[in-house]
This record gives C-alpha cells, structure tokens and sequence, in this order.
C-alpha cells in the first residue's frame, strides 16, 4: 500500500522510544526513554523513523510516554490520566528530563515519521486533535494493543492515516498465513503489521506470515529486536522494518547491507 509515512527507502529502522544513548566511550544509557534527548540522539544517528507512545493527561494533552502512570520512569507519582498537564511537566525522566509533548516532536523534526502507539482510550480525541493541530497525518504510522481503541482513533481520522494492526488483525493474518485464501484484514487494509516474535508460546513472525502481509500490501515490521544477529535473520527473511533500543546497532547491521539511508533534509548519521 502507498503512504506517504512509508515514503523512505527500506528497510524502515524505527528507534523504540527513542533509542539507548551512547556515549563516546560507548556506554550506554538506557533510563532516557521517550525523551526529547533520546529522540535527538537518534535523530543525529540519522533515524527518520521513530516510535513512541501516546497518554493523554486529564486536559487533554498528549504526551510521549509508555507507562500509565509517573511512577517507574520518573521521580513523581500518578495515573497520567487523573493528572493535569501542569502537574505533568514537572516530572522527570529519570530524574533529569522533561516528558515531551507529542506535537513538539513532531514540530522538532519535519522530516521525521513518528510510530505512535496508542496507550490509552482517553488519548484517542486528543491524538486526533494534536494531528489535526500539526497537519501531521502523512507523518505518522498509528497502532495499538486494543483493537476497539485503535478502530475507534480509525473512524476519527479526517484523513487517511497510516495504521498498523491490531491484535484482531494479526491474528487474521497469522490465520492467512496456514489456511488461503486471502481476505481483507480490514475496510481499510493497514499499511504494517508490526508483530514480535511471537506472543507467548505462539511464533508470529515467519516466512508465510512476511509473504502472506506483502501479497495483501502490508509491510511487515518486528519489534523490540536488540540482538544483532536477530536482525539479521529477519532480514534474510524479508521482513520490512525493525524495531529496536539499538540504534547503533541496527545502523551497523544495516550499512553493512548497503541498506542505511539518511534522511532527505536531516543528518546523514556519520560516525
């Protein structure tokens, strides 16, 4: 399927939440996730593709955050949900960084494609609403782990958005994959499947599901995939895209390939 999100040449490398930090000496620093830090690091690695999650707080705004509540990732306490956004942004990451709002990322980079992973039913309206703001609808790839939740953001869009599959969907295609015909997943068949390996002891990702979503026009993303050798097994095996916190890693596995491709108007990414 055409879209303009997936308008780069693939495969597509999404850095999760943003990416592990690296620092000159190669440590790595992990508690930054979903930061505008996090984000910039990838960015200048060269990333035009970056995934991120969506709560919205109390007044309606949306941020980049996974959990549904501050108290794992930063040093304050509270469902996002109940909370105002003032109080939000007093929060900090790991104790050092502000929670970024989604429509300033998708302000900070005009180049850059954000995977947006709906976390919450009281995110839906505003997402639409931030989309609306930003005109950002050709720059977003949109998912979620309800299916009710993700239909309903579907019936909002005023225009066509790309979005991945829900469980619903990747169930069906799974279910294509061992027993054709095909059929249409959806109305609006969505433009990725973005599976892990599997989900519990049930394996998702295979040759037959990648050839299954492309002859439906899917392209077939896998996440959180940190292993380098992974990588490369799954891109031997077709698949279109990965997920990952290694955003060096995955840039070295695939500039080895030939296939790393900075973004047009961004940084080239050079070491």
């Amino acid at each position: 399927m055409d879209h303009g999100y997936l308008d780069a040449p693939g495969p597509v490398a999404l850095a999760h939440r943003g990416g592990w930090l690296t620092d000159a000496a190669g440590e790595v620093d992990t508690a930054l996730e979903n930061t505008a830090t996090a984000f910039q690091h990838a960015v200048d690695l060269g990333y035009r593709y970056l995934e991120t999650d969506a709560h919205a707080t109390a007044d309606g705004a949306v941020l980049a955050f996974h959990d549904r509540t501050l108290d794992r990732a930063t040093d304050r306490r509270g469902r996002i949900a109940e909370l105002p956004y003032a109080e939000v942004a007093r929060a900090r990451v790991a104790g050092r960084e502000p929670i970024p709002l989604l429509e300033d990322l998708l302000g900070s980079w005009p180049h850059v494609r954000l995977n947006i992973d709906i976390k919450g039913d009281e995110a839906v309206g505003p997402l639409v609403r931030v989309l609306r703001r930003t005109d950002a609808w050709d720059r977003v790839c949109v998912g979620s782990f309800d299916q009710r939740r993700l239909d309903r953001a579907r019936r909002l869009f005023d225009r066509p958005v790309a979005t991945s599959c829900g469980p619903r969907e990747v169930a069906l295609l799974r279910a294509a994959s061992l027993a054709p015909p095909l059929r249409p997943l959806a109305p609006r068949v969505p433009v990725c499947a973005q599976i892990p390996l599997s989900h519990g002891r049930i394996p998702l990702v295979s040759r037959d599901v990648i050839a299954t979503a492309h002859r439906l026009g899917m392209q077939v993303h896998v996440w959180t995939i940190n292993d380098t050798a992974v990588m490369e097994h799954l891109l031997d095996a077709g698949v279109d895209g990965i997920v990952t916190d290694d955003v060096r890693g995955l840039r070295r596995v695939l500039r080895a390939r030939g296939a790393w491709h900075g973004p047009r108007g961004g940084p080239a990414g050079e070491e």
